[in-house]
């Protein structure tokens, strides 16, 4: 399933995407399902709205000209992977990590996937970074790699929006990718059934129809399994948390000449099975 969040900003519906131009509107049919939140996700939701595609009442909406937002209701956090493929860690200058590099994003820098990037007054040098993330679907603790994707929902595409200015000057990176609406993420959250093998997606972003990064997701470092593992050793990972596995080479601020994120520009990007992103820059 491809479930959704539609409508208007701060009202959004939960849905599933049909595939088929139209949207069920879970609440329409099921009013205890508030949002696809962490209650949702810790009481077996996913598998309440398997039963709804079959029930004769459902309504739907039409997918043309709806809003789509960020697919996950309030996170209690957003954990990120850097320097989690090779070639990125080697255009940023750093050596190859032999254990993963985790940083955070503001949960209130999340924004829809197609809404525009609004750049703050001070914006220098701003990075696009398309990421494949997944969805905690359970209360995780001490999880082995062997048991690890027992945990995980779902996946969907994170861009991790950067000032690097802002980030070099202040010595952490927590500002410079906190920025409102430095987070869009979706359209999607795609249930982990439809993707039997994340570490084999291709993974792309364009800027104005210059292909920047095009590359796959097995050049990660560490696998997902891997990163559940390492991160619930010492924090519990929350249902409806979400983990952004780093990006691949190719960002702009690399480029000669570097394409930066400016006023006007059209920034496309996408995971295979998981659709993609298409917002302009403000």
């Amino acid at each position: 399933m491809k479930l959704v969040r539609f409508g208007e900003k701060g009202k959004e519906r939960p849905g599933i995407w049909m595939g088929d131009g139209r949207i069920l509107d879970v609440r329409a049919l099921a009013y205890h399902i508030e949002d696809y939140n962490d209650h949702f996700f810790a009481n077996y939701g996913i598998g309440q709205l398997e039963i709804m595609l079959e029930d004769p009442g459902a309504q739907f909406v039409e997918a043309a000209n709806v809003r789509l937002g960020c697919p996950i209701s309030r996170p209690s956090k957003i954990i990120c992977v850097g320097a989690n493929y090779a070639k990125h860690a080697r255009e940023f200058g750093h050596e190859i990590p032999t254990e993963p590099i985790l940083f955070s994003k503001a949960t209130s820098s999340i924004n829809g996937p197609n809404d525009p990037i609004c750049l703050p007054d001070e914006a220098r040098v701003v990075d696009s970074e398309v990421e494949l993330a997944f969805v905690i679907g359970k209360t995780a603790s001490k999880v082995r790699q062997e048991d690890a994707l027992d945990y995980v929902a779902g996946y969907t595409i994170l861009n991790d929006v950067t000032e690097r200015a802002v980030q070099k000057a202040s010595g952490q990176w927590f500002r410079g990718k906190g920025f409102d609406t430095f987070c869009p993420i979706g359209p999607f959250v795609v249930t982990k059934d439809e993707v039997p093998e994340p570490g084999r997606l291709h993974i792309w972003q364009k800027h104005n129809d210059q292909v920047l990064q095009s590359n796959y997701t097995n050049d990660m470092i560490f696998s997902i399994p891997h990163l559940i593992e390492y991160i619930s050793k010492g924090m519990t990972l929350l249902p409806g948390d979400v983990i952004a596995t780093g990006t691949p080479e190719g960002i702009g601020s690399a480029h000669a000449p570097q394409v930066l994120m400016n006023a006007g520009d059209r920034i496309e990007l996408g995971i295979d099975r998981l659709g993609f992103q298409s917002a302009l820059v403000q």
